[in-house]
């Protein structure tokens, strides 16, 4: 059985891929990484959803402005975030690739707890300007990134098999501790050096 490409791409060198996973799975810190191997930019929906004050923009007004971004790199992107309902699925449906980060819950949880403590402390970049975590939200808001994360680890799990049987291998879960990341970024590093 031959083994599949760590991206599959356009066939012509052009890569588009959407890191999807449930909050504090490792999708920014993916996307920096591979937008950095690829020589592509990486677009963090984040930035273009939220607006300073924690103001949600309009699903239309969020497509103009991933359309836009999407077009400004002709020859690939990283997207990093899930959006797929808000953003009608501009992005999902111009991946080439899509990379689903699946860690164990016990695995990522106290990632997020210890980032969003950073962020109470200003230790940190937030997730888009203008949007500073605050205390009440993350403890006692069922808007918290902390409750959040909890209580949509099991419903992204499950929304993202879905996504799996429409695309096929188009969509690559990468679940574990590490190491089976480590091993396809290995890959895709061999990959891109030898284009």
């Amino acid at each position: 059985m031959q083994v599949p490409p760590p991206l599959f791409g356009d066939g012509n060198g052009c890569y588009k891929i959407h890191i999807s996973g449930n909050s504090g799975s490792g999708k920014t810190t993916l996307g920096r990484r591979l937008s950095v191997i690829l020589g592509v930019p990486h677009i963090f929906l984040d930035t273009l959803f939220w607006e300073p004050g924690w103001k949600q923009t309009p699903d239309d007004e969020f497509q103009a402005k991933l359309r836009a971004a999407m077009d400004a790199c002709p020859d690939g992107w990283v997207i990093d975030g899930d959006y797929v309902r808000r953003s009608g699925g501009l992005v999902q449906d111009n991946a080439t690739d899509t990379i689903w980060l699946d860690p164990p819950l016990w695995f990522y949880f106290p990632r997020i707890v210890w980032r969003t403590f950073l962020r109470l402390l200003g230790a940190t970049e937030t997730c888009s300007p203008g949007c500073p975590e605050r205390a009440k939200e993350v403890f006692f808001s069922k808007e918290s990134i902390i409750w959040w994360c909890l209580s949509q680890h099991g419903i992204n799990r499950r929304r993202n098999e879905e996504r799996r049987k429409v695309l096929g291998d188009k969509m690559r879960r990468i679940g574990g501790t590490g190491s089976e990341l480590e091993r396809w970024i290995h890959d895709v590093e061999l990959m891109s050096r030898n284009q």
